[in-house]
């Protein structure tokens, strides 16, 4: 559509034409290889995550075997209902949110300050060999770590004999109350603290160099570049992240709690996907796991939108 416009102070006209707005189709016809690059990735999670949506109706049934996923008879909010009044409720809802908070608050800032501290450094050689170092924890198999901390942490490994020795006794950290969430939270970060870095190295990266120049120009002492130059260079990607991990509060790490689980700590550590196993797959009640499942995605994605929202009110940062 052209849009024609008359110049008062001459008889020439001036043609200004409005640009076309983009359509979904258009936007596949000019960008038809980027789509076909991410193609495969689309259908898995289509095939993965989309269609077993479906069957979030086991919520809302009396499952029945016999009548496959759309059987059943349609009970409501007969089990929703049935966890929020159970006795197990507010210990499960505890213990998930005092592991993920924890986890969050202690491991969020780790790679973070890891990533600062790495970039300071100016020998490559060196940084080369700390970030080789700190990558590595993450490669290991969760089975293979919960064994190196029940062979470490016992009374008789090589935590235990140092407390020993120090004149603290015999204590087993993985079977205590007290000591599971330091110990759940420690080992995290120190596995993922190093890979979770590369992300902020990645940012910092693209920091315009002019701007440590025209900082040490300036007399600017290190700590004054981190917080005047790097910090709000990494700000974008710590508010998305920051974002992100809020979405998965409720969703603490299934497969490590489960293996460090024992009857003497089981009144910390169970939480609310271990409890949905022991439900679903252990007892069977798979409507009753499902329903639990479905309220635990629906508070995670509730706390994604607020914060989201949030972080857009207050930084103008977000992920829509």
């Amino acid at each position: 559509m052209a849009i024609i416009k008359m110049e008062t102070k001459s008889s020439d006209l001036t043609i200004i034409t409005k640009p076309k707005k983009d359509t979904i189709f258009n936007t596949f016809k000019r960008d038809y290889q980027l789509w076909l690059l991410i193609l495969p990735a689309i259908i898995c999670v289509g095939i993965f995550n989309y269609i077993p949506m479906y069957g979030i109706q086991l919520a809302f049934r009396e499952y029945d075997f016999t009548a496959g996923l759309t059987g059943g008879e349609w009970v409501g909010l007969k089990y929703f209902i049935q966890f929020v009044n159970s006795h197990l409720f507010y210990d499960l809802m505890r213990n998930t949110l005092m592991i993920s908070i924890t986890t969050i608050v202690v491991g969020f800032p780790a790679p973070i300050i890891l990533a600062l501290v790495i970039n300071q450094i100016r020998v490559q050689r060196a940084k080369r060999v700390l970030q080789t170092t700190v990558y590595l924890p993450h490669f290991i198999s969760i089975v293979v770590l919960v064994g190196m901390m029940n062979v470490i942490l016992t009374p008789s490994g090589i935590g235990g004999n140092v407390m020993s020795a120090i004149g603290l006794g015999d204590i087993n950290l993985l079977a205590s109350v007290k000591t599971f969430i330091p110990v759940y939270v420690l080992s995290d970060v120190w596995q993922h603290v190093g890979w979770n870095s590369i992300i902020y190295l990645a940012a910092l990266s693209a920091v315009d160099p002019q701007l440590y120049d025209s900082a040490k120009v300036d007399g600017a002492s290190r700590w004054q570049i981190i917080r005047n130059v790097e910090i709000p260079a990494i700000t974008p990607t710590i508010v998305i992240l920051l974002i992100l991990n809020m979405g998965t509060i409720i969703s603490t790490g299934f497969e490590k709690i489960f293996l460090m689980q024992n009857s003497l700590n089981l009144p910390i550590s169970e939480v609310i996907e271990t409890y949905v196993y022991k439900i679903g797959i252990v007892s069977n009640q798979f409507s009753y796991a499902a329903a639990i499942g479905l309220f635990n995605t629906l508070i995670n994605f509730s706390l994604l939108v607020a914060m989201n929202y949030l972080a857009k009110r207050t930084s103008r940062i977000s992920l829509w």
